[in-house]
């Protein structure tokens, strides 16, 4: 399966505990390539989360944040630390005193002090696992974004490859035309000049002249990386580096055709066939 190295996926979940949520975005890039932010608290989990990670993702720059909101509270019983309430309390009577008509202490505000309410501790194992349960789930919906992504890839390089393969066959149909013409032009040339040749030797000229500009070779060159390419789609393992080898592979094969053969049709399909070419490389550079 073609997976595209674009993709973005969210996932959050509620706990009496906490709020767990996570976000994975991902690019093109020539490695894997993991960027983690995790909350102070659960920065013990990043080994586990990039070995995740990377059990799913082959290739591709990955951004990941995880952020934890703690639930206030947490369904538990209020736990009060009655010695700092009780010093607090009495440090607010002290000061009283200093004022004419001093309100008295309200419960409720001592209550809002810092350290009078003992705030829970965080249960790390727990919320780890969680955590990790969340990035299991969150990873399944990127790999499914960018598989989803990777078929509309195949689709494209697929048609445009189709296309390939016809111009190649166009092109070896006008080769054949090619060299009839050379050779009609040439002995039409020497009877308008009137000219005695040795029809051996033009016979000798005319074949060293055309094997110049014969692009056979480059023709079944451009079929042969056609197939490649057609393996390449239906493998199920990362292939964007061998299909952006491929790619070069086509280029240098068009490049070649271009600039031996001189015949105007066939300059007009090299166009087309350096287009085509173009479009694919950019498909390529976003496959895994």
């Amino acid at each position: 399966m073609i997976c595209s190295m674009t993709g973005f996926a969210r996932g959050e979940t509620r706990g009496s505990f906490a709020i767990l949520t996570w976000e994975l975005r991902s690019v093109n890039h020539r490695y894997l390539d993991v960027s983690l932010r995790l909350p102070e608290e659960l920065r013990t989990l990043e080994p586990e989360c990039r070995e995740r990670i990377a059990a799913v993702i082959r290739r591709g720059k990955l951004d990941g944040q995880l952020r934890f909101e703690p639930v206030k509270g947490g369904g538990a019983a209020l736990e009060m630390d009655e010695a700092r309430a009780k010093t607090v309390a009495e440090a607010a009577e002290r000061l009283g005193k200093f004022l004419r008509a001093p309100a008295p202490v309200n419960p409720v505000e001592l209550l809002r002090w810092p350290g009078v309410v003992k705030e829970p501790q965080t249960n790390v194992q727990q919320v780890g696992a969680e955590a990790l349960r969340l990035l299991d789930e969150v990873l399944a919906t990127l790999t499914t974004m960018r598989a989803r992504e990777g078929e509309r890839i195949v689709t494209l390089l697929q048609e445009r490859a189709h296309r390939i393969t016809a111009i190649v066959c166009e092109v070896r149909t006008r080769i054949g035309s090619i060299r009839e013409q050379l050779h009609g032009k040439l002995y039409a040339r020497f009877a308008e000049l009137k000219l005695n040749v040795d029809e051996n030797r033009l016979e000798q000229e005319l074949v060293l002249w055309l094997q110049r500009l014969d692009v056979s070779e480059e023709l079944d060159r451009l079929d042969s990386h056609i197939t490649e390419l057609q393996a390449g789609l239906k493998g199920g393992d990362a292939v964007g580096r061998r299909l952006d080898f491929l790619i070069q592979e086509f280029n240098r094969e068009t490049n070649t055709l271009g600039s031996k053969c001189q015949d105007a049709a066939v300059t007009k399909r090299v166009v087309e066939l350096k287009v085509l070419i173009e479009q694919m490389r950019e498909q390529v550079q976003n496959v895994e």
